[in-house]
């Protein structure tokens, strides 16, 4: 990264947390909680603070793509998709970590950031959830039902205006790289857009509400059972979306499951499609690198999987 030395994206990124864990504290005084040691848990895209003494977290996004960014309607109507959805799950008893109930369910800006509140879960440290898969079915034959408006494989959409901005930036992505991505977004973009487009090309794949982002890593180990967690990117897709860089010995435990719960296979062909733009949305995620310079390293492993693909 050429922006910063390493000791100044240290000073930035320590400065945005400050600023996310303040905003986080006086949002939740004003709706009544007692904050006495707001203590960060997580930083990465969000800052995930715990409002100690309250049994309350906070997450407030930070590194946001910049079409995003720049739409803070956009961010709100997303978040208030995100609390529907998770509530509901709630409310009929699906294991996920739930909206907190001492404030309401709704999106609060505060100095420049828009964050939401969420119940405190004691999780169990260094423990891997287990059948991450067959829990995978166990979500999306839930989510079924859920009755709540969703747009169309909404997690992509900032994948064009990104591959965009890294036009400018050769240090992140090289011309060939980028040239690549142009154009298999050329061929997939139309149908990631279009739901009608993608229902004619792909009649069989039962559109319904997906989690969005790869749920298997979005399973939080607690004293009380696995528990779902970031419904940040929650959306109507073919449930191959879900599934689609998992590797074939992820995409069988899951074909094993579905029929148990009335889930129809992962359809290949589907699933190629999902992978091919799974793939584009980690090449434009280096577009978020000058906010967060971790991802160039973080993504790295799945460029080069990327760049091996024929």
């Amino acid at each position: 990264m050429s922006d910063f030395g390493v000791a100044g994206r240290a000073q930035r990124d320590q400065a945005r947390r400050n600023r996310a864990v303040a905003a986080a504290t006086a949002a939740g005084t004003d709706l009544g909680l007692r904050v006495c040691e707001p203590r960060v848990l997580y930083d990465v895209f969000s800052v995930i603070v715990h409002l100690a003494p309250s049994p309350v977290v906070v997450r407030v996004p930070t590194v946001l793509p910049q079409s995003l960014a720049a739409d803070p309607q956009a961010q709100t109507a997303q978040q208030r998709r995100e609390l529907a959805a998770t509530g509901w799950l709630a409310d009929r008893g699906h294991p996920v970590v739930p909206p907190s109930p001492l404030v309401p369910r709704e999106p609060v800006r505060r100095d420049g950031f828009s964050m939401t509140f969420w119940q405190l879960v004691e999780q169990v440290p260094d423990t891997e959830p287990r059948r991450p898969f067959e829990l995978t079915a166990r979500l999306h034959a839930a989510l079924r039902d859920y009755p709540g408006e969703l747009e169309f494989l909404t997690q992509f959409n900032f994948v064009p205006d990104a591959l965009a901005q890294l036009e400018h930036r050769p240090d992140l992505l090289d011309a060939a790289d980028l040239q690549r991505a142009q154009r298999e977004w050329q061929l997939i973009g139309p149908l990631i857009s279009s739901r009608a487009a993608f229902e004619a090309a792909f009649p069989d794949a039962n559109i319904q509400p997906i989690h969005g982002d790869a749920p298997y890593y979005n399973i939080i180990v607690t004293t009380d059972g696995e528990l779902w967690s970031d419904f940040e990117l929650v959306t109507l897709g073919p449930v191959e979306a879900d599934l689609a860089l998992v590797g074939a010995e992820g995409q069988a435990a899951y074909n094993e499951a579905a029929p148990r719960l009335g889930l129809r296979p992962l359809d290949e062909r589907v699933l190629r499609v999902m992978e091919s733009a799974g793939y584009l949305a980690v090449v434009a995620c280096l577009s978020m690198a000058p906010q967060l310079s971790m991802l160039v390293e973080s993504v790295a492993p799945a460029l080069d999987e990327w760049r091996a693909r024929q």
